[in-house]
């Protein structure tokens, strides 16, 4: 009894299975496309971001400093931008709200990277669980079928194999694109450190030339 009731839902769940994987196909697209506008817009040159930055800093003025980051839209001026007035405080205190400001921040760049990560990992697995589904039901199909339907049932195993070439067909872009914009994330990351510690040389070096002008 429970048997046949298993065996008329996997008739069922096989094709829900393909439309799942349709739609999980048509979100990972959305995120990919929304993923790589965002980090164009935010493109930055790290390097002459951090001179023009030394620059005005050097020159003491941090209102020009603040204009440089200001004028940036990327990710790495606005972190830069919250941490700046810090110091004022002493070098600890800016590497301390440096790094709270990219903790703050942290999840804008890693944004939908969970989803295609996971998607990934088990598209094909989801696929697999379709094609099984859709295998047992054309055994079922094959115990009552006379020799003319084995054409059908042959039919429907094949129909049945779709299922796990959509799966990796689904994860294969996933999985790229996640690597891909991991590695994005990362580099901003490393771009905030970088020009951080540019501007953290520059406050020790100025340091002791205060203190001696003093």
């Amino acid at each position: 009894m429970l048997v046949q009731k298993l065996l008329s839902v996997a008739e069922v769940t096989g094709q829900g299975v393909l439309y799942l994987l349709l739609a999980l196909s048509v979100l990972s697209i959305g995120i990919i496309i929304e993923r790589f506008v965002w980090f164009q817009r935010r493109k930055v040159n790290a390097g002459e971001l951090a001179r023009r930055l030394v620059i005005q800093l050097r020159k003491g003025d941090r209102q020009a400093a603040r204009a440089v980051l200001a004028g940036s839209n990327s990710l790495e001026a606005q972190v830069l931008l919250e941490a700046l007035d810090a110091l004022d405080d002493g070098s600890e205190s800016f590497v301390e709200q440096l790094q709270a400001a990219m903790k703050e921040h942290r999840a804008e760049p890693e944004s939908g990277l969970l989803f295609l990560g996971t998607l990934g990992n088990n598209a094909p697995f989801v696929g697999l669980f379709g094609t099984v589904l859709g295998i047992v039901t054309a055994f079922k199909e094959l115990a009552s079928a006379s020799a003319s339907g084995m054409a059908n049932v042959m039919g429907g195993i094949a129909e049945a194999l779709v299922a796990t070439a959509v799966g990796i067909l689904v994860a294969i872009p996933a999985v790229v694109a996640y690597n891909i914009f991991q590695k994005k994330a990362f580099a901003v990351e490393d771009n905030i450190s970088t020009i951080g510690n540019h501007v953290l040389a520059l406050a020790k070096a100025e340091k002791p030339a205060k203190q001696k002008a003093a």
